[in-house]
């Protein structure tokens, strides 16, 4: 006792401790687990935890606990306080430790069933619980069962408040009520596999003692699994079945070990203490008398004798109890009992055990019965009250039977063992439920439990007639059972002895009908006359109500036979003599009451399930006239209305076997209209105010017409026949003919109709009812009725597009509305528009109802397709803020739930339980295609709301938190997530990719449209990333790989992945390095992870041997690209053996249609109608015969279709997947900081990429399908890989000189194979693909840009090294791998060179362009002219020349002034580009003179079409964009080229010159007037100057003298060509004065000041222009002065003896000369003013050569001022140089650099030039002048030869030309002394020092020494 009070003192101090503990957590905090430092907690909390904390008797830790817990899941439960939560989650845990407990019991090991588990795991919680067991589990589980009541429990926490809405109520009811239950069954599953001891049994039978029933007479489900516990402790039924354990069991059964334990047991039972319900005592004490019988039979049992003698007496004591109707109403009426399978076996195996074991007390039961019967008859001869003390055990026995077997959830068919198969059936495979052969004697039950049926139908007594008939029908209930009674029934019917008029038994088919057509008979002669109004008399000549009953209970018996058999419906409707069908008819039209004439339907329904009888019905139906409109009044009188249902049963049943379409026709115009407007008008309108006795029959009528209706649409398809009115002729007259009844139907639904009022206002009556939460009569017909108007509502919007377009092309006279808008209309009821609410809201009833909740789901996801009811509905929603909440909670319920499941197929649904899985998982599917939908319309959507976005703010404003944090409720989004996240921790990843793949592939798809649309992309991706850190876990566990569906693997990796690029995209925006860095890293590493590598190596032996090679895994990326598999089975072509295959081919392609996803399928069930009608089309015997076979074809041409639509998909799949991967890859390395990867890692990377997608591209099955996204692929890589070889080499990394290794980071090897691949993937493209080879002509391009040596600064000092050093100079690297790659390229011979040169010339404009460019790249590479000869030798050359006449025309619309399509000239240009390259070789050069080009060029017009310089045109017409140059300039891009290429051919053509030059002269002089408006063009603008340098360079070669000698030039038109040359002359030496004077300044300035970009460089462009014109027509001149003559005194004249140099004048220049004479001829001076001007500019230059190249050299000394000026030139904007890297900006100034040298030594080489010429024309015109010519004036001059010189003066070209008749003798005096004063001494000086500078290096050294001195001399000469 001391101990005793010690413990609870103790406890008492602990729990005074533990609540001081929490009353002191709102000062000083408390700690909390998983939480690090204590927390200090409201005062509210801690008194709620109080509060719990008495409530339940926990402690006030725990119930704080229980509040946090209720706190963290308050998101889950909308609208519940975290209190409510606690309550719910205090539940829900017992409930676990109850579900847990009944886990661990059901997996013992025993004698009833096995959960398959290992014998390891069953003998620990077997022995777990057997200790359970030990210390009193039974009393336990029994006190808790009677403690734990829902009432009681309801009014402690109604005290409280702890119960909150009826959602609440109704799940805490449920789970106390699931709590009891769980509990109960514990002891139940422990007595199913082990028996309990004597005490436990005592204590249970003490229990079931004070046990009650319910209102209904029936034991609650707690209480029957008690009482069935009970039944299975007293069953030895399982020692029969022999199994292997047998001996075991028999050991551990009490029942034979422990002879206490029967003593115990017996004495109780037997004991006379009325238990509270007597009839369970006797079910117990049978239970007991036939387990001590089944005892006495056992070896065993004899030890108990005196026990099992009394067995008899117990079962007559359990007879007096009223055993048998205990069992029907207080067991078989418990709700519960039919869903255990183990209730429904005991129960089995206690009836035929009674009936086996104890044959003499059935016989007794049958006996009593017959003397009651003998009583009954003998009081009603007498008129007496039968006696009352009349015992009915049979009655009930039999009512048992029938009802126990009516019932059979589980398709057990347990009632077979009452039937032997000793009966002669045709049918072998029906056996008896016995194992064993067919010839085998059935068990000894079996023969008892048969004889007992036959036996109690003979000689039947009236009494026992219904009861035997109920029996039957239990005994019917499944398809071998009804079989074996129709047999009994039919061999019943055999008539007995001579007398034919007596029939054999009363139950028999034979009694039955002959009975019925005698009803018939007698009761048509009482047909009233028709207008006769006493329709309420009752019948004079009637049925009796025992006869009604009995005819019920035959036709009950008859309809459950026919319902299982489909032979023994035929063969009972095709008898002869009975024809059942017509009798019912007939009966139906006569006088008897509603109930029989409902059964008579039933019945009827039930034969109409054969479609062969149901076409047979329809028409009975219609001669019979059958429909109940006459009983409507009878039906409502009596407010019952079994008929309008049976009637609606037989019309559901009929129209769903066989409806056909001319119904009625000959009695009435034709179809079923007629039914229809009576189930409408007559049923279905008025059931909502008819009155009713029972108040859910108001349902079941609702739900029987609504059936129909569902039925009817559901089966309509919308044909344009539908919409035309048609006639039919009826006796005589022309009438109507009926529309089908589903256009009946969708006419009334798009139409403000009452039906559609009635239909919507069921929906709202139906959604307020099960807000209710509370069980009312009718409920399950209730939300029948909801579920076929959302199924209407939901046909009816499917259909509405086509029904509509059908009746809008026909032009019928209907007016109808779209459901979507009539749905927006005003309730009668609410007097709001919340139609589409009403439906939505029955997603909140998800739990209860998943299949309202799916179709809900379903409306709503095709009303979204509509944009302008989206806003409105985001309006309705959010109207009412409860309403919003409940409906925002329906969607995250039917998203959250669990117990969805994918992957069942739909006719799988023989399992409720899989059929409600589907059912969630697709409403899942649904919503998130309803979101999908939403997302891609305009906002406020729904997708939005539901989502969790702001739609009364700026979306983008959101600020989106996990669900609860400040009170953000949880939403879709939340709900998504949440299902992706499920597993994602762990290394499998997450479940929902694999358990739910289609499923999983919208989830992600929901995401990335969150993510790429601008609204809502900001908050989303901060959201990811921040509290869910989703992209990189999710892409951690790429590729998914499913084995079964490949389709949704990739369509989820295409999502995912499309997501992560915008996500580095914008952390890369928004600089946030370490998310883009930690994104990359994941995707690129080739190193594992660092928590990997270490469990690798410990795990290799040769460990240690790895130094520091760590061991490599496959990158992410191309992972996932080996996750794509690039093959694909395309199925085989059809083998047809009736149809014609281009027909089938025909029809199939009309049958297709893009789906919503994009995707191009066939529709499967169009098909099969369309290939089915065909068949039935065909007439004849033949195609009856061959019907079988021809659905065989047709079945393989849909399995050939279906596979097509799967290869389709997986296509599409695979093209999504790549181009995803491809997007991720190209946002890598594009949008990302480049430093992030470094250079060599980046080569090494692409390198991996390039190999792999090649590998897999060019695989022999790879699908052609994948090729043009895997050459962009290619072309992208190609290009960084390019862009990051030049970026190392300029940075200065590349390696100088070849090296072993080769180039940059990535092996000259690894450059090869890419090369290699690239030229494969090309040829492998074949014949077709020109535009994918596209992408890989430009790859080409960038990878032989690799080798292409960078531009280098010339420093001048080149030429000074000799031959022999260039020659003997080791190889760079571009060198060798340029040389690598020739060598290459040539391997593959002419294949390559075949692709490449037709897609030049032919195809696709960009693939021309790049092809050309790529010959030209090849060509510029080849030295050994392998390819200029293919090109030349094959013809493609000639092909390309001569296509330049046809790119005539096209060039010439190019010059509109309308910005027109430029594919012409980038075409003519690339040509014109190759053709020069070309060109440069002279062996090319040759070919191509030989191909006629210049002819070609010749002929085109478009040289001509000179447009109007810009200031001229009209303003506005300029392109905007600035992208399309100006008329003008695109005629520059057009002349420029050719000019260029005729510059090529001059220059390369050595042997063939005199040829080539005349072919170029000729195109001069063709187009004469256009180049000579070129050479006196006005405006010398930069495109100006271009084209002069390349024409003065083209006519300084072709227009000579000289130029036509020896031609075969037309005699007549040498005047007129000579006149050309002159005049180019004239033309090109004013041009020099124009640009040798003072012009040059102003034209250097004005580009200065025009220039758009950089002032700097445009005006180097100008100088380079400018020097280049000046240095081709000095050239010019030098050609012309040595052509003349090769010496001095014959030369002829080109400048005027006159040094007034060009003086500027108003802006306009001129050539100031001393007399008119020389007007026309430039002075000497023009030259000497030249030749200063250069001398000048050359220091310039050179000194600023110097500079640049002193800066080029000290790049990094430069001050950042200065490196940016350099950049400027570079980078266009004003902000571009400040974002730019450092390094990047060195690079650039580098470039800006050599640019700037190069451009000074090309202007060095060009002054030099001038120099040169201008000092050679000099001393040519001083030496003439000074020492050859004869003044004019004879006695002025002393010179002798006068008179010669004069004639040669006046009469050659050079007097004529230049119009000089006289020069006088003062005229060359002043030439000599001006030329003396201008050629002075300093000018010498500089001369000499630009010789000393620069031509030494060049070759012509001391010329510039040479010719100063001479000039010096002949100035120095004495005057004459």
């Amino acid at each position: 006792f001391m101990l005793v009070t010690l413990h609870y003192h103790q406890v008492d101090m602990w729990m005074k401790e533990q609540r001081e503990k929490v009353r002191k957590a709102s000062t000083e905090g408390i700690a909390i687990q998983g939480q690090q430092g204590s927390r200090l907690l409201p005062e509210q909390l801690l008194t709620e935890a109080f509060i719990l904390s008495d409530l339940f008797d926990i402690g006030e830790l725990a119930a704080l606990e229980l509040l946090l817990a209720g706190e963290n899941q308050q998101p889950h439960f909308p609208g519940l306080s975290r209190g409510l939560v606690a309550v719910l989650l205090y539940w829900d845990g017992k409930l676990c430790v109850a579900n847990s407990l009944r886990s661990l019991i059901q997996s013992r090991h025993g004698k009833t069933f096995t959960l398959e588990l290992s014998g390891e795991l069953v003998a620990l919680t077997t022995r777990f619980t057997d200790e359970l067991m030990s210390q009193g589990l039974t009393r336990r589980l029994l006190t808790l069962v009677s403690e734990i009541n829902v009432t009681r429990e309801f009014e402690r926490l109604q005290k409280e408040r702890g119960l909150g809405n009826e959602k609440h109520r109704k799940e805490v009811s449920d789970l106390i009520k699931e709590c009891r239950q769980a509990l109960a069954d514990c002891l139940f599953a422990w007595t199913c596999q082990s028996p309990l001891g004597k005490d436990d049994t005592l204590a249970l039978v003490a229990h079931l003692e004070t046990v009650t029933v319910e209102a209904d007479g029936s034991l609650d489900s707690v209480n029957l699994a008690l009482v069935m516990a009970l039944l299975y402790c007293l069953d030895v039924s399982f020692l029969e079945q022999g199994t292997e354990d047998r001996e075991d069991l028999l050991q551990a059964l009490p029942l034979l070990t422990e002879k206490q334990y029967v003593s115990a047991v017996h004495s109780r039972l037997v004991d006379g203490r009325p238990w509270k319900l007597p009839g369970l005592q006797a079910v117990c004490r049978l239970a007991w008398a036939l387990a001590l019988h089944a005892l006495s039979q056992l070896p065993q049992g004899s030890a108990l004798a005196e026990f099992t003698e009394a067995d008899e007496a117990l079962a007559d004591q359990a007879l007096l109890g009223g055993v048998f109707l205990f069992m029907t109403e207080g067991m078989l009426g418990c709700e519960g009992f039919t869903h255990d399978e183990f209730y429904t076996r005991r129960l089995h195996s206690l009836i035929t055990d009674f009936l086996a074991l104890m044959p003499m007390k059935v016989k007794q039961l049958r006996n009593r019965a017959d003397e009651d019967a003998r009583l009954v008859h003998m009081s009603l001869q007498m008129g007496s009250e039968p006696p009352s003390s009349l015992r009915k055990d049979l009655d009930h026995l039999m009512i048992l039977i029938g009802e126990f077997y009516s019932k059979d959830l589980f398709g057990l068919e347990l009632a077979l063992e009452f039937w032997c198969h000793t009966e002669s059936l045709q049918h072998t495979s029906l056996q008896g439920s016995y194992l064993g052969m067919a010839m085998q004697r059935p068990p000894h039950k079996q023969v008892v439990l048969s004889k007992f049926v036959r036996q109690m139908g003979d000689l039947l007594p009236p009494t026992l007639y219904i009861p035997y008939l109920r029996m039957l029908k239990g005994l019917a209930n499944g398809p071998q059972c009804a079989h074996y009674c129709f047999s009994l029934l039919k061999t019943n019917g055999a008539p007995h002895g001579d007398n034919m008029q007596v029939t054999g038994s009363p139950v028999s088919w034979e009694h039955f009908f002959h009975s019925l057509m005698l009803y018939h008979e007698n009761l048509r002669r009482d047909l009233p006359n028709a207008d006769a109004t006493h329709y309420r008399l009752p019948p004079i000549r009637g049925i009796t109500q025992r006869e009604l009953d009995g005819l019920t209970s035959f036709l009950q018996l008859l309809c459950t036979i026919i319902t299982w058999s489909e032979n023994a419906r035929l063969a009972l409707c095709e008898h002869p003599q009975w024809t059942p069908a017509v009798v019912m008819l007939g009966l139906l039209q006569c006088s008897v009451q509603p109930v029989l004439k409902g059964e008579l339907l039933l019945c009827l329904a039930a034969f109409g399930k054969s479609p062969e009888i149901a076409a047979s019905l329809w028409q009975s139906l219609e001669y019979t006239q059958v429909s109940p409109v006459e009983l409507n009044e009878i039906e409502s009188s009596c407010e019952e209305y079994p008929l309008t249902r049976a009637f609606c049963q037989l019309i559901s049943t009929l129209v769903e076997s066989a409806l056909p379409v001319n119904l009625g026709a000959g009695l009435r115009a034709p179809g079923f209209q007629p039914y229809l407007t009576f189930l409408r008008d007559a049923v279905f309108l008025p059931f909502p105010t008819r009155a009713y006795r029972r108040a859910a029959e108001k349902w079941e009528v609702a739900d029987a017409v609504l059936e129909v209706f569902h039925k009817l649409l559901r089966d309509y398809e919308p044909q344009p026949s539908d919409f035309v009115q048609e006639t039919v002729e009826l006796q005589g007259e022309q009438v109507l003919a009926h529309k089908p009844p589903g256009h009946s139907l969708m006419f009334h639904l798009l139409n403000d109709s009452p039906t559609l009022t009635l239909c919507l206002s069921l929906l709202e009556e139906g959604v307020r009812q099960l807000d209710t939460y509370s069980l009312f009569p009718g409920k399950k017909q209730l939300e029948s009725a909801v579920l076929h108007c959302l199924c209407l509502l939901d046909l009816a919007l499917q259909k509405e597009v086509v029904f509509m377009d059908l009746l809008r092309e026909s032009q019928a006279s209907l007016i109808v509305s779209p459901l979507e808008q009539l749905l927006q209309g005003v309730s009668a009821q609410s007097r709001r528009a919340d139609h589409i609410v009403n439906i939505a809201r029955y997603l909140y009833h998800s739990s209860s109802n998943p299949e309202a909740a799916f179709q809900s789901a379903k409306i709503l996801q095709r009303i979204a397709r509509y944009p302008n009811i989206q806003n409105r509905l985001v309006g309705d929603f959010t109207h009412d803020q409860t309403v919003s909440d409940k409906l925002m909670a329906g969607f995250v319920e039917c998203l959250d739930n669990e117990g969805a499941e994918e992957g069942l197929e739909k006719g799988d649904d023989s399992e409720p339980a899989k059929k409600e899985a589907r059912i969630r998982h697709e409403t899942q599917i649904h919503i998130l295609n309803l979101l999908i939908t939403s997302l891609e319309l305009k906002t406020p959507n729904l997708a939005l709301y539901l989502l969790g976005y702001e739609v009364k703010k700026p979306i983008n404003s959101t600020n989106l938190q996990d669900a609860g944090v400040l009170g953000c409720p949880r939403s879709c989004l939340h709900a998504i997530l949440s299902l992706l996240q499920r597993g994602s921790e762990r290394r499998s990843g997450p479940v929902l990719t694999s358990q739910a793949p289609h499923l999983a592939e919208l989830c992600y798809q929901v995401i990335y449209q969150l993510c790429v649309c601008s609204d809502t992309s900001g908050p989303t991706m901060r959201y990811l990333r921040t509290s869910q850190d989703f992209l990189f876990t999710h892409l951690q566990h790429l590729p998914f790989i499913l084995p079964g569906d490949e389709i949704s693997a990739l369509s989820q990796m295409s999502w995912l992945m499309k997501t992560a690029a915008i996500e580095l995209r914008v952390t890369s925006l928004n600089r946030q390095r370490s998310h883009t860095q930690r994104l990359l890293n994941l995707l690129l590493d080739d190193q594992p992870p660092d928590g990997e590598t270490g469990m690798e190596e410990s795990r290799s032996v040769s460990g240690f041997l790895h130094f520091d090679t760590v061991s490599k895994v496959r990158r992410k990326l191309l992972s996932v690209l080996d996750a794509i598999n690039f093959s694909q089975d395309v199925p085989e072509l059809l083998q047809l053996d009736f149809f014609e295959r281009t027909q089938i081919e025909q029809v199939i392609a009309n049958c297709e249609h893009v789906n919503e996803h994009g995707h191009t399928v066939c529709n499967v069930k169009l098909l099969h109608r369309v290939l089915v009608a065909e068949v039935n089309a065909l007439q004849g015997m033949a195609a009856i015969g061959q019907r079988p076979l021809l659905m065989e074809e047709v079945n393989s041409i849909l399995q050939q279709v279906v596979e097509r639509n799967r290869v389709r998909r997986s296509l599409s799949a695979k093209r999504h997947a790549l181009q995803s991967w491809r997007g991720l890859v190209e946002t890598l390395l594009t949008a990302c900081p480049a430093d992030l990867i470094p250079a060599d890692d980046r080569q090494i990377i692409i390198r991996d990429l390039l190999l792999d997608l090649h590998d897999k591209v060019l695989s022999e099955d790879s699908a052609g399908e994948l090729m043009p996204i895997v050459a962009g692929a290619v072309f992208t890589l190609t290009a960084h890989l390019s862009q990051s070889v030049l970026s190392e080499q300029q940075q200065g990394a590349g390696l100088e000189g070849g090296s072993s290794s080769g180039f940059a980071s990535i092996a000259n090897s690894a450059l090869h194979l890419i090369l290699r691949k690239l030229l494969d993937f090309i040829l492998c493209t074949g014949g077709g693909f020109q535009r994918l080879r596209a992408h890989l002509y430009g790859a080409l391009l960038y990878y032989l840009q690799i080798a292409q040596k960078p531009e280098e600064p010339d420093t001048l000092q080149q030429a000074g090294k000799s031959m022999w050093e260039r020659l003997t100079a080791p190889e760079d690297g571009f060198s060798k791998l340029q040389r690598e790659n020739l060598a290459i390229i040539e391997s593959y011979g002419t294949a390559l060179m075949e692709v490449v040169c037709r897609d030049a010339c032919d195809g696709h404009e960009i693939g021309r362009m790049l092809a050309l460019a790529v010959l030209d790249r090849i060509l510029s590479i080849d030295r050994q002219s392998q390819w200029l000869l293919y090109v030349c030798n094959s013809g493609y050359l000639r092909v390309l020349v001569e296509s330049l006449r046809q790119d005539d025309t096209a060039l010439q619309t190019l010059l509109s002034p309308q910005p027109p399509l430029l594919k012409p000239l980038y075409i003519y240009e690339s040509k014109m580009a190759l053709l020069t390259r070309v060109a440069k070789t002279g062996q090319g050069a040759v070919e191509l003179l030989r191909c006629g080009l210049v002819a070609q060029l010749v002929e085109c017009q478009v040289f001509d079409m000179v447009p109007d310089s810009d200031s001229h045109r009209v303003f506005g017409q300029r392109d905007p964009s600035g992208f399309i140059p100006s008329p003008l300039d695109r005629y520059r891009q057009i002349l420029l080229p050719a000019l260029r290429l005729f510059q090529v051919i001059l220059t390369s053509t050595t042997t063939h010159h005199q040829q080539g030059a005349t072919q170029v002269l000729q195109w001069l002089i063709v187009h004469a007037d256009t180049i000579q408006g070129l050479l006196r063009c006005q405006e010398l603008s930069m495109g100006a100057l271009q084209e002069l340098s390349l024409l003065t360079g083209i006519i300084s070669k072709t227009a000579l003298p000289g130029a036509l000698e020896g031609q075969d030039v037309n005699s007549a038109a040498l005047p007129e060509f000579q006149g050309h040359i002159s005049r180019f002359q004239r033309q090109c030496l004013s041009l020099l004065g124009r640009l040798a004077g003072s012009e040059r300044e102003r034209l250097l300035k004005q580009a200065e000041i025009a220039a758009p970009g950089d002032p700097a460089e445009r005006r180097e462009e100008m100088e380079v222009a400018m020097q280049q014109v000046c240095a081709n027509i000095m050239e010019y001149c030098q050609t012309l002065l040595l052509q003349s003559s090769a010496q001095a005194q014959f030369s002829i004249c080109l400048f005027s003896p006159s040094v007034n140099e060009p003086a500027s004048r108003d802006g306009h220049t001129d050539l100031a000369l001393p007399s008119a004479l020389y007007s026309r001829v430039p002075s000497l001076g023009l030259v000497l003013f030249l030749l200063k001007n250069s001398a000048a500019d050359f220091f310039r230059f050179h000194q600023s050569h110097r500079q640049a190249l002193g800066k080029l050299q000290s790049l990094e000394q430069l001050p950042p001022e200065e490196l940016k000026e350099l950049c400027a030139a570079l980078v266009s904007g004003t902000g571009g140089v400040e974002k730019i890297s450092s390094v990047q900006r060195s690079l650039l100034a580098k470039r800006r650099l050599v640019q700037l040298i190069n451009n000074r030594a090309k202007l060095l080489a060009l002054c030099s030039y001038v120099i040169e010429t201008c000092l050679f024309v000099m001393w040519r015109h001083l030496e003439y002048y000074l020492l050859y010519c004869t003044p004019t004036d004879p006695k002025d001059s002393l010179m002798p030869g006068a008179s010669a010189y004069r004639s040669r003066l006046t009469d050659d070209s050079f007097g004529r030309a230049l119009g000089l008749s006289r020069v006088s003798q003062q005229d060359l005096e002043q030439l000599q002394s001006d030329m003396g004063a201008g050629f002075g001494e300093a000018l010498q000086r500089k001369l000499l020092e630009v010789e000393g500078l620069y031509s030494q290096v060049r070759s012509r050294y001391t010329f510039i020494q040479a010719l100063v001195r001479r000039i010096r001399g002949l100035l120095r000469q004495p005057k004459s």
